[in-house]
């Protein structure tokens, strides 16, 4: 025996066999921790697979002290055994999946996803099996809630917000004190496209942006606020005008043109009622206008305003003609007895006279009609001066050539 352990060979023979039986263990020994918590059984030829997709995950902390990065929200499950057993722990997915994080402090660790509550005679494997997290102290903060309302350009015509209220305003946000130090705005977004009447407390989702506007994943509480605000359509009374374009034909007078309203109420943005003193009429023509008449016409407003009760006005025009009537007598009153005149310009008893009114009023009007009255009271022999009264129909206007004329008494 003592040869033997003197024999080089024999040694080596005798620690070549210890190795083989370490390998063999430590194998054996690896083979049976793994397969407490590995899905990579051999299938037996009564096994089935079913793969489970998106099963949560769950997370062990100590939540008061820290939060956690890198958890996936869900993993992926294999579940492989016979069918009486696989299908019922399928189907009810009473088992758990968790990455336990008791134990550990902040900084970077490599964990394991771990299973529980799964029948001993089913294999498990979970994808991702490891995975990198990142644990950081808690910290909470206070933030005021913007509020963000989009699509204001689709509201209708005319309409615009008003004052609005957001509950509450401030939120909490917890996270590690990096991201809590990152966030640059708090809002919410409330979309208005074609909103027809004030938001009466729509609730809303929390929204955490950094200053280079990316979203941060935190936790907020609440993480919905309630927002209202008021629609409203402002609006301004102003006069209505009526332009004119081109001339009246010869020898017709504009007496008056108006709309049938004075005044009209526009509804508009705020912005576009700062900018509206009055509103016109269409254009009227006046070169196309022979008569007095009333004419159908729209409003011409400014984008964004309307007149809902006042679509259409009425404009009344109103014309006068001017017509010369020739060599209406001039009567002399109050010449005393023994008197006698005569008139040196004009150089006869007559004149002509131009009247203006309307069409009916002048058409048949004749000099008969028209009085033209010197009023000699007083006047003594000589040369004089004296106004002319003039007489008419009272819907008439009759100027004379001249407003005085010259006599002689004798």
């Amino acid at each position: 025996m003592d040869n033997w352990f003197k024999s080089k060979w024999f040694v080596r023979i005798i620690s070549l066999a210890f190795a083989i039986l370490l390998y063999v263990f430590v194998s054996l020994t690896l083979y049976d921790n793994q397969s407490e918590n590995d899905s990579r059984f051999s299938l037996n030829d009564s096994d089935d697979i079913e793969t489970i997709e998106n099963f949560p995950v769950d997370i062990q902390i100590n939540e008061e002290k820290y939060v956690v990065s890198g958890v996936p929200e869900y993993v992926t499950v294999q579940l492989q055994g016979s069918p009486g057993v696989l299908v019922p722990a399928v189907r009810q997915q009473s088992f758990d999946v968790y990455v336990d994080l008791e134990e550990l402090g902040a900084g970077e660790h490599t964990v394991e996803v771990k299973y529980a509550n799964v029948p001993n005679n089913l294999g498990v494997y979970i994808e991702p099996k490891e995975i990198d997290v990142v644990i950081e102290e808690r910290s909470s903060e206070e933030f005021s809630v913007n509020v963000d309302f989009i699509n204001t350009d689709k509201l209708p015509d005319g309409f615009e917000l008003g004052s609005s209220e957001v509950e509450p305003k401030t939120v909490t946000i917890t996270s590690s004190n990096e991201i809590i130090d990152r966030i640059g705005i708090v809002k919410v977004f409330v979309d208005v496209a074609g909103l027809e009447e004030s938001i009466n407390s729509r609730e809303v989702p929390v929204n955490v942006y950094d200053s280079q506007g990316n979203e941060l994943n935190v936790n907020i509480e609440p993480q919905n606020v309630i927002v209202s605000a008021e629609l409203l359509n402002p609006s301004k009374t102003v006069p209505v005008a009526v332009p004119t374009t081109g001339k009246l034909p010869e020898d017709y007078k504009l007496s008056s043109i108006k709309a049938n309203v004075d005044e009209v109420e526009v509804f508009a943005t705020s912005a576009v009622l700062e900018g509206i003193e009055k509103v016109s009429t269409e254009e009227i023509n006046l070169s196309d206008i022979t008569e007095s008449q009333t004419i159908e016409t729209k409003l011409t407003l400014p984008d964004g305003a309307s007149v809902p009760k006042t679509e259409v006005v009425e404009v009344v025009i109103e014309l006068e003609r001017a017509r010369t009537i020739n060599d209406v007598g001039i009567d002399v009153e109050n010449l005393d007895d023994g008197q006698d005149i005569s008139f040196i310009n004009p150089g006869e008893a007559t004149m002509n006279v131009v009247v203006a009114g309307s069409e009916k009023s002048i058409s048949e009007l004749k000099a008969e009609d028209i009085q033209l009255v010197v009023d000699a009271e007083g006047l003594g022999v000589g040369e004089h001066q004296v106004p002319i009264t003039i007489q008419g129909p009272e819907d008439v206007t009759v100027k004379a050539e001249m407003e005085k004329v010259t006599i002689e008494i004798t």
